[in-house]
C-alpha cells in the first residue's frame, strides 16, 4: 500500500487536473504497490478537496458493471465514485469540447433517493423503498488520468471513477410503472444509431447495481442521502465524441429521450 504522503501527492495532482485542466500519466506504471484501497483513499481525497473548493456532493456512479469490462481493466466487482453538483449539465445543452480531455458518452438510468439509505445488509427491497423515482440519463466518462495501455480499475477509481458530467433526462417514473430490467435504450450520435442495449445488462438489473453500491459504500461509512442521484451503469459501450457531435439517448417504457451537444 501507499503511504499517507503519496496518496496526498496523486490526489492534489488529480484535484489540480479539475481545477485548471490537463491530465496526469498512469498511476500504476509508477506506483506498483498501488492497491484498490489506496485508490478509494486518493478518490476520497480528492472529492474533499473538491468539497473545500465549495463544491457538493449530488449523487453516486457505478462503473464496470459488465464481466468483459471488469475483466479488461483487472476487477472482480464494479467500482464506484461520488459525482459533483457542477458535474451535472442541463439537458438540450451545449458543451464546448475543450472542456473536456478524453470524453467518451453512456446511457444508463439515474435512481434518485427519497430516503436515507445506509448498508451494510441492503437488499433490493430496501433500494425500492428508498428510490423516489429513476430517470433517463447520458453519462460523460473523461479521464484527467490519462489512457495508456496497461491502464487497470486502480487508476480509474483513483480518477472518480472517469466521471466526467451528467445529463439527466427530465421525465421521472416511479419504480411501480415499469420494470427496470426491461428498458432499452439506444445511443445516437449525430442521427447514426450506434449502440443499443437492455437495462439488464447491468448485473442482471440495475438495482442489483444499487444495492451492491449502498452495501459497498458503508465499508466506508458514506450513505445515500435524499435527493441524491445514484447511476447504476451503463447498458451500452462508452464510444468516444468530437467537436460537433450531438448525441441522442432514446429510452423506451415512455422514458422519453435525452439529448447534449458538443460544440
Amino acid at each position: 500500500m501507499l503511504s499517507h504522503d503519496i496518496r496526498k501527492d496523486i490526489a492534489t495532482r488529480i484535484y489540480k487536473c479539475f481545477k485548471d485542466g490537463g491530465q496526469i500519466p498512469l498511476l500504476n506504471p509508477t506506483y506498483p504497490e498501488l492497491e484498490v484501497t489506496d485508490s478509494y483513499r486518493i478518490q476520497e481525497m480528492v472529492v474533499a478537496a473538491l468539497k473545500a473548493a465549495g463544491g457538493k456532493v449530488k449523487g453516486y456512479k457505478i462503473g464496470l458493471t459488465s464481466k468483459p469490462m471488469q475483466d479488461m481493466v483487472g476487477s472482480t466487482e464494479p467500482d464506484y465514485s461520488a459525482i459533483m453538483d457542477n458535474m451535472f449539465i442541463p439537458e438540450s445543452s451545449e458543451s464546448h469540447y475543450s472542456n473536456w480531455n478524453e470524453p467518451l458518452v453512456e446511457i444508463e438510468l439515474a435512481f434518485v433517493m427519497k430516503e436515507t439509505l445506509s448498508g451494510p445488509g441492503i437488499n433490493v427491497a430496501d433500494v425500492i423503498r428508498a428510490t423516489d423515482f429513476v430517470l433517463p440519463a447520458i453519462e460523460i466518462v473523461d479521464f484527467r488520468v490519462a489512457r495508456a495501455p496497461g491502464m487497470d480499475v486502480r487508476d480509474t477509481i483513483a480518477d472518480l471513477a472517469a466521471v466526467g458530467g451528467v445529463v439527466l433526462g427530465g421525465n421521472p417514473t416511479s419504480l411501480n410503472d415499469i420494470d427496470v430490467r426491461a428498458v432499452n435504450g439506444s445511443l445516437e450520435i449525430n442521427s447514426d444509431v450506434r449502440e443499443q442495449g437492455c437495462a439488464n445488462a447491468v448485473l442482471g438489473n440495475p438495482l442489483t447495481a444499487v444495492t451492491w453500491l449502498a452495501n459497498k459504500m458503508s465499508e466506508f461509512g458514506v450513505a445515500f442521502e435524499p435527493g441524491d442521484v445514484i447511476l447504476s451503469g451503463s447498458f451500452v459501450r462508452a464510444l468516444p465524441v468530437s467537436a460537433g457531435d450531438r448525441i441522442i439517448a432514446r429510452f423506451d417504457n415512455n422514458m422519453g429521450n435525452v439529448e447534449i451537444a458538443f460544440t
